[in-house]
């Protein structure tokens, strides 16, 4: 199977986006809802957590894991891929959404980059912005991540630290969740100058897309995720060969949380658009 990891819900934004463009995989998703969400927490903490999903995946069996969660991707990514890896998985890969989305953010078109550190500069120009958790602008991943691929690019980060919890209740629209909204968004607003494209860099984001869609310009592109990582990663399976044999095609989907599975699934249906059935596991500090 593909496992896909997220601290809750917002993560089958970019499973079901996986799921249009890469259809005949199986796929194991696990929402660590439990100690959800991630983007309030340390480096050292969201690392610990993150390390301990994957290896809870690779005990499955999958040899691919996508960390479909931002913060996760930002804090813990490159440690797994650097030492984790080579150490203990050296078969096993985990990918995560910053560096696919930095690519579509800078304009660089599916399967131009195969080798990130040789890639040539993207001559875009402009005003963009990153929308995310506290821990994933902190951390600077995407500025340091469009800094090497599109450096003419400026960048505002914006943290939206109550979006998530917002998604999580269900908050989606009304007059509360505007107020919230708007907050957030002031450095992007008029009289300020509007970025032309906003990257919603947390899985939980393109729920609260129609009400972004009414408060950013309407020249504004607000990129999704899902779409661009499903896209990207469709490339990657065709450029890896020797990982895409090694993925079962039976259209297999299988869900589980830390926490409690009716919730998740209540939830989680109305998002995907299909029924879930979802189980409880426990992760080495999830008990």
């Amino acid at each position: 199977m593909i496992g896909v990891f997220d601290s809750g819900f917002g993560g089958l934004t970019v499973l079901s986006s996986l799921l249009r463009e890469l259809p005949g995989y199986d796929y194991l998703y696990l929402a660590d809802s439990a100690r959800a969400p991630y983007g309030s927490r340390s480096a050292e903490v969201v690392n610990e957590f993150t390390l301990e999903a994957v290896e809870w995946f690779f005990e499955q069996g999958c040899p691919l894991v996508v960390l479909a969660c931002n913060t996760a991707s930002a804090r813990a990514l490159r440690n797994i891929q650097r030492l984790h890896l080579p150490e203990r998985w050296p078969d096993r890969r985990v990918l995560g959404v910053v560096r696919p989305s930095v690519e579509a953010l800078a304009g660089l078109p599916v399967g131009t980059v195969a080798i990130p550190d040789q890639t040539a500069p993207s001559p875009a120009e402009g005003l963009v912005a990153v929308l995310g958790t506290t821990a994933t602008i902190a951390s600077d991943s995407y500025g340091i991540e469009l800094r090497k691929l599109a450096p003419r690019l400026r960048l505002v980060q914006q943290a939206c630290p109550l979006w998530v919890p917002l998604v999580e209740a269900g908050e989606l629209d009304g007059p509360g969740t505007e107020y919230f909204l708007r907050k957030s968004l002031a450095p992007l607003l008029p009289p300020n100058e509007a970025p032309s494209r906003v990257l919603l860099a947390c899985t939980h984001y393109p729920l609260l897309l129609p009400a972004l869609r009414r408060i950013l310009p309407a020249q504004t592109e607000i990129m999704d995720q899902g779409n661009l990582v499903a896209e990207r990663l469709a490339d990657w399976l065709r450029r890896h060969p020797e990982q895409e044999q090694k993925l079962t095609r039976g259209g297999g989907r299988k869900f589980v949380t830390t926490d409690d599975p009716a919730w998740f699934a209540e939830h989680g249906e109305k998002l995907l658009g299909a029924p879930i059935h979802a189980e409880r596991v426990r992760l080495n500090r999830a008990r």
